[in-house]
């Protein structure tokens, strides 16, 4: 769930600064597909009526201006642009009608050219007197050249297409090979101005995250497999790996992944590196092993170094954008995985740290030599905010490799009902068996018994009692948060992740939940979480977005609603409806905070670990350049083929307003990044505008291969039903991902 608190750009200027660059980046990819038509075609002598940047749909337009014979403009329309050429005709069943008008303007301006015949005596005397006299033909109008039957040279012209019926400037008027380059040139024009940006890019230095783990998400591949948080990734099926996006592509538009892809890493205390067969999920929009990117021990600047209302940000000393954890509890932390690993154990704990506080922020701009400072800072523990219902237990989802639960026989499937603390030693003795209590909570309370022998009893499918399984739970320093839909709980000391059901097992006795009617056996259907109204005056530099949460029998959401209510400002409300006996009621419970349950994340926003790759040299640039307009051309046809092979679903696709908040995205990172995302856009309006499909470049260039080696042009009735294939096509395409984008159309 998009449930983090966003930077609110109105108030932003930087924000702004992006939005501009971004308008003009846009911008700039159509300019130069259609600058490689108009340039190309005035190469050709082709006369080029209008040049325009989005499309004027009934005349609508925001700027026009003529500048010798072609008209320049931007339309009210900002989905792309065209260049109007004399006599082109997207439309086939106008084209008779264009080349009966270039026919008539040809003889217009023959009949112009022509000088006129000397005239007789005989004729200038007629003249004066208006006197009517034999007309005589025009030279060449009829003679041994032409001898077909009267009425038929309107036939004759529309078949034979003979270039001479044309205005010599027209498109049609061209030879094949010319309006084949006149075609091409868009494409071509893409791919260079992707390679122009990548290697710009690389000169200045583009800054890319590194392929590592920063957290797992429980039940997911990489979870099952135990990939940790720390692990640096270094190939995939063989493929160095260096960048984390290249670890995605290759998950995600990889071959083969039933059997499965072999992940290499390289894990700290290890001297060889370490290979796992991750099974990526493909039930969801693309192919996933379930990680995070990796982190750095640095706060970061944007949107905020910590979360508002978080224990983080109830630090003292306050914490700033730009400080670095150095110590946590007496030990170091170099990397994130030492952070991570030091919030785990004790979250009901205060947490000493040290951090690293650069002076270089011009506040300090009278020192000499600026420097660092070292702060002792102390962070209170963060109470879990909920709203006071106890959910019922699911069945377990996923087993760990080489976890306690695997050796002590524990399988998907099973649902955990009750667990001995204080087992007795003998096998079949019964101690005294506690409810798992609240799912939610279980991970934290066995977390206080690691490294102890625990009694689960299960209820399996197949029998009729529990299941007891003894298990020695083991030492874990890290944790997990379920963050998306669909997302389990898990229990690193046991090893198993499991679902979390939507039916109220019993409310918490005097919390809002109970006082607002809820009650044991009903189930939870949807939630809208709230945020609190504004105060008079107030202006905050983020925004709290509403959200609605779904639940039913394909979305167990409990969990990542829970946690995701952890990232909402203070005096957020949860407008509640549960079923009960076939009919729906609603409240509006105000999540408090628990006395007994506690997150260990406490609300830092740490920094992506990125590299900077930047060019040495010229050449250097260019070759990284080259690179990367490959790498993104090709990404493009994989994305195709996969979305043909339904590996990747239709709804990971996005339109305009997902193509702008990306680009957005990359713009705040800074300008080559920018400039690289630009890259993989020109080389994506590349490839698709090449695609064999009518209406498109690629459909144009088809047409004309075929009257290349036909030597005529295709059937009127065939390019009519092409044309309007290819209109139904596109189309759709559009409703569909502005229908994405809009949320008209969910993506889950």
């Amino acid at each position: 769930m998009d449930w983090l608190l966003l930077a609110d750009g109105f108030f932003d200027p930087e924000a702004w600064i992006a939005v501009l660059k971004v308008t003009v980046g846009l911008g700039f990819v159509i300019f130069v597909h259609e600058l490689g038509h108009f340039v190309v075609a005035k190469l050709c002598g082709v006369k080029c009526e209008k040049f325009y940047l989005g499309f004027d749909i009934g005349g609508l337009k925001l700027a026009r201006f003529t500048w010798g014979e072609t008209e320049y403009g931007i339309g009210i329309l900002p989905l792309g642009g065209y260049v109007k050429m004399l006599g082109q005709e997207d439309n086939p069943a106008r084209m008779r009608e264009e080349m009966e008008r270039a026919r008539q303007q040809a003889e217009a301006e023959k009949s112009a050219d022509r000088p006129a015949p000397p005239e007789t005596p005989d004729q200038t005397a007629r003249a004066q007197t208006d006197e009517p006299g034999p007309v005589s033909p025009a030279p060449g109008a009829t003679g041994a050249q032409d001898r077909s039957p009267p009425g038929n040279e309107e036939l004759k012209s529309s078949d034979r297409a003979e270039p001479a019926l044309y205005d010599r400037r027209s498109y049609l008027a061209q030879s094949v090979p010319k309006r084949m380059a006149i075609i091409s040139a868009g494409v071509i024009m893409n791919l260079v101005f992707a390679f122009v940006m990548a290697v710009i890019a690389f000169a200045m230095g583009v800054q890319q995250i590194a392929s590592g783990v920063g957290g797992v998400i429980p039940g997911e591949a990489a979870w099952e497999v135990g990939l940790r948080v720390g692990d640096r990734i270094v190939e995939v099926d063989g493929q160095r790996i260096e960048k984390f996006r290249d670890m995605q592509e290759a998950i995600s538009l990889g071959d083969n992944l039933t059997e499965g892809k072999r992940v290499t890493v390289r894990r700290p205390g290890h001297d060889e590196p370490l290979t796992f067969v991750v099974r990526p999920d493909s039930s969801g929009l693309i192919p996933r092993i379930g990680i995070f990117s990796p982190r750095t021990t640095t706060l970061t600047a944007e949107p905020f170094p910590v979360l508002p209302g978080s224990a983080a940000a109830r630090a003292r000393p306050a914490l700033k954008p730009g400080d670095t954890i150095v110590q946590i509890a007496g030990r170091p932390t170099p990397k994130y995985a030492e952070v991570h690993a030091r919030l785990a154990p004790h979250p009901e704990r205060p947490l000493p740290m040290v951090v690293e506080r650069s002076l270089d922020d011009g506040s300090e701009a009278d020192r000499p030599q600026p420097g660092v400072e070292r702060l002792s800072v102390t962070v209170p523990a963060q109470p879990m905010r909920r709203l006071g219902l106890v959910m019922e237990m699911g069945e377990i989802t996923a087993v760990q490799d080489g976890s306690p639960a695997v050796a002590a026989g524990l399988k998907p499937g099973d649902v955990i009902r009750r667990v001995d603390l204080d087992p007795p030693a003998a096998p079949d003795a019964v101690g005294n068996p506690l409810p798992p209590g609240d799912p939610m909570t279980l991970p934290q309370r066995l977390r206080a018994h690691a490294g102890k022998p625990v009694r689960v009893y299960v209820e399996r499918e197949g029998r009729e009692e529990l299941l007891p399984v003894d298990v020695t739970l083991r030492k874990a320093d890290w944790y997990e948060t379920p963050i998306a839909d669909g997302d389990p709980m898990s229990v690193p000391v046991l090893g198993v992740a499991y679902v979390v059901l939507n039916r109220v097992h019993a409310p918490v006795e005097g919390s809002p939940a109970a006082k607002a009617g809820v009650a044991a056996g009903d189930e939870v259907v949807r939630a809208r979480v709230i945020p609190p109204p504004n105060e008079p005056g107030q202006k905050r530099p983020f925004k709290q977005e509403v959200v609605e949460v779904k639940f039913d029998a394909q979305n167990r959401n409990w969990p990542s609603f829970l946690f995701g209510l952890q990232e909402t400002l203070p005096g957020t409300t949860v407008e509640l409806t549960w079923l009960r006996d076939g009919t729906e009621h609603a409240a509006t419970p105000v999540p408090y905070t628990a006395a007994d349950w506690f997150n260990p994340d406490r609300g830092f926003v740490f920094k992506p670990l990125y590299f900077d790759q930047k060019a040495d040299s010229l050449v250097q640039a260019v070759a990284l350049g080259w690179e990367e307009t490959v790498r993104a051309t090709f990404l493009v046809y994989r994305f195709i083929e996969k979305l043909g092979s339904q590996q990747v679903s239709p709804k990971a696709l996005g339109g305009p307003v997902s193509i702008f908040i990306v680009a957005k995205r990359e713009a705040q990172q800074g300008t080559a990044r920018l400039l690289i995302f630009l890259t993989l856009l020109s080389a994506n309006l590349a490839v698709i505008n090449f695609l064999p499909i009518p209406l498109l470049d690629g459909g144009h260039m088809v047409l004309l291969v075929y009257e290349g080696i036909r030597g005529k042009p295709a059937d009127e009735r065939v390019q009519i039903v092409l044309t309007y294939l290819g209109l139904a096509f596109i189309l759709t395409l559009m409703i569909w991902v502005l229908s994405l984008d809009f949320g008209w159309i969910p993506r889950r």
